[in-house]
């Protein structure tokens, strides 16, 4: 690793550690050259698949996407935000899990419909009411029925 304030070639690692969350590696580096220290940080690399629009367009998966989504689902409700990253590593991880290089726009949707109903139904229907672009007052009463049973 380089050095980034002398770009020297020749750097060593002096300390490792491991995050709490255990996400990823932190060594602390120190330049041969001007002999200064600086923290470095390790993390895996996953390709998630691309994302298969409506219209055929495939565009690349997008954790920021997936959160504000859900993050407007969730608005004003009693949801933490731990429970919200925890319900998306969840959607991640089975989206990885697949195997595929792409997956449809709506696969994504059933499973963040999935995970918004374990964690708040009101905001399951906000979500599935807009998702499912419901045309008339009794796909929503049936959405709410069911949500009801």
């Amino acid at each position: 690793m380089k050095c980034p304030f002398c770009a020297h070639p020749d750097t060593q690692v002096v300390e490792t550690r491991i995050a709490e969350e255990g996400d990823f590696i932190r060594r602390r580096r120190q330049c041969a050259s001007c002999e200064k220290r600086f923290t470095t940080y390790e993390r895996p690399e996953v390709s998630f698949p691309l994302v298969v629009k409506k219209d055929g367009r495939r565009i690349e998966y997008e954790r920021a996407k997936l959160m504000a989504s859900m993050s407007l689902a969730l608005r004003k409700r009693p949801v933490s935000t731990e429970q919200v990253d925890t319900a998306i590593e969840r959607i991640e991880e089975k989206l990885l899990n697949l195997g595929h290089r792409e997956i449809p726009s709506t696969r994504i949707g059933e499973l963040v419909m999935r995970e918004l109903k374990r964690l708040d139904k009101v905001a399951y229907v906000r979500f599935a009411s807009v998702y499912r672009s419901f045309e008339d007052i009794d796909e929503f009463k049936t959405l709410v029925d069911e949500v009801r049973r």
